[in-house]
């Protein structure tokens, strides 16, 4: 993978975005310009001992900067996470954010931030109508991101997925100053990043990318950007699946991360309300539950989608522009990247068949899909992704 362009980069859109390798180290000084003096900093559990997070303490505190660490975050964040980081924040006298993480990390540290300064529960906040209106604007902390996976895209999002236990299922917060104030993209965090992680978390931002597209409505900035982030990841990915270390391809998966979570502002669909059901359920990972899914949607979605796919196929290489060939590349590129065919074989039954429907059909990326949803549709593909019928 060779290349003449250097990738480094200032990004304005829709933040500001540090890119390339070693950007972490300007951490302490970007908190400084934004006024940061004691953040606290966010990340995933299995994370905390890492060097990354302790060289990054330490380096808040070099800057003399009131740092404190939060780990309480583990996949499929919930309600008691935030809380917890909430009271933290508060207890410690913290004034900002530095989330650092996978998605779960980036949307606890966001939920947090957020949570410092309100009064109410946050799933009165959840991104139905004008509920975000009901928020304090003003008790929201700033946030800076750093992204450890390249998938979620969560660094570029106003929103947070946290699950609501009692309810069983996954809530989408949202509100616009939940936008990370800053972004530091260092590929260097992600190189110790496992294969098979580095394989859903990378199939989750080329569905985001997809999703995007396929959504119905006229978005032709989100549109292009989709097919670039799906070019980037069709080509990056296996590199840095089969080479963590390799820090161009980890760059592009970054970039393709961010681009994939800007382009799902046109909307997202079946493929993500079928995933956030069964994560809530069945507390899968959630890229790797959107990678099994994705197959079963795009043929559901056949009709209204096969006349688009000549530009995707493009993207990712293809000769032939077939929604056929498309699939069947899809198939392949799961299979290279050691992703299973079944949702049975990531330990998922259809015993809750029934409440996966239902979820998913109140789930807000189900009014995204090209191809009408209801609950009797999505259970019954949902029924096909655990016993791979295709």
């Amino acid at each position: 993978m060779n290349s003449q362009t250097p990738l480094i980069a200032n990004w304005g859109m829709p933040n500001r975005i540090l890119v390339g390798p070693g950007r972490l180290q300007e951490l302490p000084s970007l908190c400084q310009e934004l006024g940061f003096k004691a953040p606290l900093l966010v990340t995933d559990r299995g994370l905390a001992g890492l060097p990354m997070v302790t060289y990054t303490l330490a380096a808040l505190a070099g800057a003399g900067l009131g740092a404190a660490l939060f780990a309480e975050v583990e996949g499929n964040p919930t309600g008691p996470m935030v809380e917890a980081g909430v009271v933290a924040y508060r207890d410690g006298g913290h004034d900002s954010v530095v989330a650092m993480g996978g998605g779960s990390g980036l949307d606890v540290g966001k939920a947090i931030a957020f949570m410092s300064g309100q009064g109410r529960p946050i799933w009165d906040f959840e991104d139905i109508g004008d509920y975000w209106t009901r928020a304090n604007a003003d008790g929201i902390a700033p946030v800076i991101a750093i992204p450890t996976t390249a998938g979620t895209g969560s660094e570029v999002g106003r929103a947070s997925v946290i699950a609501n236990e009692a309810e069983h299922r996954k809530v989408i917060v949202f509100h616009p100053k939940m936008l990370p104030k800053a972004v530091i993209l260092d590929p260097e965090v992600t190189t110790a990043l496992p294969a098979h992680i580095t394989a859903a978390t990378g199939l989750d931002a080329f569905i985001h990318s997809f999703e995007a597209y396929c959504a119905p409505g006229f978005n032709p900035i989100c549109e292009g950007i989709a097919l670039e982030g799906m070019r980037l990841v069709a080509a990056s990915l296996p590199v840095a699946f089969l080479d963590g270390s390799n820090l161009e391809a980890r760059t592009r998966m970054l970039a393709a991360a961010s681009m994939g979570a800007i382009a799902f502002q046109k909307g997202l669909g079946g493929v993500h309300a079928i995933s956030h059901a069964v994560g809530a359920l069945y507390n899968t990972h959630h890229g790797l539950t959107n990678a099994v899914v994705l197959p079963y949607i795009m043929v559901h979605n056949r009709a209204s989608i096969e006349h688009r796919m000549g530009p995707v196929a493009q993207a990712v290489g293809l000769q032939d522009a077939s929604f056929d060939a498309l699939l069947d590349w899809v198939l392949a590129f799961r299979r290279e990247l050691g992703i299973p065919h079944t949702l049975a074989e990531i330990g998922v039954s259809d015993d809750q068949a029934d409440e996966v429907g239902r979820l998913a059909a109140v789930d807000p990326s189900a009014g995204g899909n090209p191809q009408p949803l209801n609950a009797a549709v999505l259970r019954a593909i949902f029924r096909k992704a655990v016993n791979g019928v295709l």
